[in-house]
């Protein structure tokens, strides 16, 4: 079967720069155009599980294999590509928060002005672990004055609203806080506090061009392409 000119991809906002490094490879080595849709993971999925086409998909693990469980994405092609971890931000020059402990972080977090971070419905990945911690540290009421919520996708990353002032701390994946210049990236949460999510690609069955969808995904597995992913504050998988 032909492959076709272009491969439709839904992926989460958390692989933005490996995408704008290896994309242009991945065109020129296979001869497909790659249109990249990026967005929240949790969005990704809800219109992959409403019946919105592409070729392949990286979303959540837990979103793929609700999707393979509803018929959405094919039973078998799942391929987990790097584990993510959730971090934070402050503006350049800034003083750095102490996060070095849950008892560090908490205090951050308390004495910060403002928050900005994912929405935790709706929104990705980070937002909804966040909201857990902050109800785990009983600090959920505190938070929700302080924090700005934004919509997901690369043009309301938390760490742009650090950039123009809007919010003292960013909290996002590492890789979406690396994606944005003129920032201090702190480091990330607490390993008590952390959340790894596992980003997975996987093959709708909305596509007529299955071959052309485990093409990027044997792509995004080589050697030198893991090293990519892990150098734009991913683990590779």
């Amino acid at each position: 079967m032909a492959l076709p000119s272009e491969i439709k991809l839904f992926s989460t906002t958390a692989m933005k720069m490996v995408f704008e490094e290896v994309a242009p490879r991945f065109e020129r080595e296979t001869g497909l155009r790659l249109a990249v849709d990026l967005g929240p993971s949790l969005r990704q999925e809800k219109r992959l599980g409403e019946g919105d086409a592409a070729d392949v998909a990286i979303v959540t693990r837990a979103g793929a294999q609700d999707l393979v469980a509803s018929g959405r994405i094919a039973p078998g092609s799942l391929v987990d590509i790097a584990r993510s971890s959730v971090g934070i931000c402050v503006a350049k020059g800034a003083p750095r928060p102490d996060i070095s402990s849950v008892a560090a972080f908490k205090r951050a977090m308390l004495a910060a002005r403002s928050v900005a971070l994912s929405k935790p419905t709706g929104g990705g990945a980070s937002g909804a672990h966040m909201a857990k911690v902050f109800a785990q540290l009983g600090i959920t009421e505190a938070m929700q004055a302080k924090s700005l919520y934004g919509a997901g996708g690369p043009a309301a990353l938390a760490g742009l609203a650090v950039l123009r002032g809007e919010a003292e701390i960013g909290i996002q994946q590492m890789s979406e806080l690396m994606a944005v210049s003129g920032i201090d990236v702190v480091g990330p949460l607490p390993a008590e506090l952390q959340g790894v999510t596992i980003f997975t690609g996987a093959i709708p069955t909305s596509t007529t061009h299955p071959e052309a969808g485990r093409a990027l995904l044997q792509f995004l597995t080589a050697p030198d392409i893991r090293r990519v992913i892990a150098a734009k504050g991913l683990e590779p998988a």
